[in-house]
């Protein structure tokens, strides 16, 4: 994504606009609920939030975090939810199944790496090829080796079947894949119990300073070319009570985005206080959201066409019978008003 110009970033901002330091106060806030898993992909929510931004547009930012898929689908079907940043194939799952949502932004593209053990690295060192360099591990170790990567469906574990089988030819008997849950992935590649894994940011970050001798090998982008990873999204309900709060809303996302790719530094320091836990200083947050496994992107236009190749690559690997239709999914009215000025 260019970066959005001054203009773009005024209009954007003008959306939002109010008439003194307290005048939002004065009038009342409209609260917004949004959902979200904690990923680096959705960190334009937590700088619009953590910067104050939303408040001073007049909205209540109620952020309410989910650790699946799943379960943040069944609180935005329940009503609880106006919002959601997430990855944008249980949107189109949610939406064909006729839950009335869209995606109204686009967020981050990617949001993984390939991380390998000091062994497997070494493997591809020496053989370029990963069918060839899966095998030489196999033969090497005398068994076959051993990658985590997130529960089916998860963008991170999409791409690691692409690449296994689609792009690099792997023998399924070089490989055994174990699902586990995000926390579990980054403990098991720090505890040297796999081989391999697919480490979402800013885990991989975090891993890799842990553990030099890991290294990450490709990015999720390079294992699914342009593959999306979190989307925003917005009920029709929240969309018919409150659209000013919803126009907001994408404004905000475009000003956050943009931050986060011309000042990563300043970003950080929002983004570690939803993500970090008190466990991860804002420089290594800073490192992540430069990380290559994650590209920061607004236009919603980006990501049409690959959710389309990544929904029908899903069928392939047997997470859908049939692909869900993107036929209005997508709803670029607010954010082509701001790329247009």
């Amino acid at each position: 994504m260019a970066h959005l110009s001054r203009r773009q970033i005024l209009a954007a901002s003008s959306a939002f606009a109010f008439v003194g330091p307290n005048a939002a106060f004065a009038q009342g806030l409209t609260p917004v609920r949004v959902g979200y898993v904690p990923v680096i992909g959705a960190s334009a929510l937590y700088v619009a939030d953590r910067a104050g931004w939303a408040r001073e547009a007049g909205l209540d930012l109620k952020l309410v975090r989910f650790d699946s898929g799943p379960a943040a689908i069944q609180a935005l079907s329940s009503g609880t939810l106006d919002m959601l940043a997430i990855g944008v194939a249980p949107v189109a799952v949610a939406r064909a199944r006729g839950l009335d949502v869209k995606v109204v932004s686009a967020a981050g593209s990617g949001g993984s790496g390939f991380v390998a053990s000091e062994a497997l690295a070494g493997s591809f060192a020496a053989n370029k090829d990963p069918a060839a360099a899966f095998a030489a591990f196999a033969k090497t170790q005398g068994r076959k080796a051993k990658l985590a990567t997130l529960p089916p469906g998860g963008v991170p574990t999409v791409a690691l079947h692409h690449w296994l089988w689609k792009i690099g030819k792997v023998a399924k008997d070089d490989v055994e894949i174990i699902a586990m849950g995000i926390d579990a992935v980054q403990q098991a590649v720090l505890a040297g119990s796999v081989d391999g894994a697919t480490v979402l940011e800013p885990s991989a970050t975090i891993v890799l300073q842990r553990n030099p001798k890991l290294k990450m090998l490709l990015t999720a982008r390079d294992m699914f070319p342009e593959i999306p990873g979190v989307v925003m999204a917005a009920t029709g309900a929240f969309e018919k009570a409150s659209p000013e709060a919803l126009e907001k809303m994408v404004g905000l996302f475009a000003r956050a985005t943009d931050l986060i790719r011309k000042n990563p530094a300043e970003a950080a320091k929002h983004v570690e206080a939803v993500l970090g836990g008190g466990l991860v200083d804002a420089a290594t947050m800073e490192a992540a959201l430069k990380s290559p496994a994650v590209d920061f992107i607004f236009d919603i236009r980006q990501i049409e066409a690959p959710t389309k190749a990544l929904l029908a690559y899903q069928v392939e690997i047997g997470d859908f019978q049939a692909a869900p239709p993107t036929d209005g999914l997508f709803d670029a009215r607010w954010s082509d008003k701001i790329l247009k000025r």
